[in-house]
């Protein structure tokens, strides 16, 4: 008698009709939850890149307003980024190879 409805229900046009419009739209449908999730996984991976380089540009900026109003600022980023000196001044270059051997 359990087994008749079941049955009847599995066999309805309405039922067959329904489970076979989710499985297109799942698996088939050009728009599939497949390639969404696809989709989204990169959107949520360029919207990171995207806040990445927007911090950059922030702290650029504001590295860039600071070099040209600041004369010992800019004269400080030249000594430590380009190895620059004054005359008659002697540089000594300490690198530290202790991170070499390490892995």
């Amino acid at each position: 008698m359990i087994l008749k409805k079941i049955l009847a229900v599995l066999l309805n046009k309405y039922f067959l009709t329904t489970v076979a419009f989710i499985v297109w739209l799942v698996f088939f449908d050009s728009n599939n939850m497949l390639t969404r999730n696809r989709l989204q996984e990169k959107l949520d991976g360029l919207n990171q890149e995207k806040q990445f380089y927007l911090d950059e540009i922030r702290r650029d900026s504001t590295l860039t307003h600071d070099l040209i109003n600041d004369s010992s600022a800019l004269e400080k980023f030249a000594r430590e980024k380009y190895l620059m000196k004054k005359d008659k001044e002697d540089l000594f270059l300490v690198i530290d190879t202790t991170a070499d051997r390490h892995p």
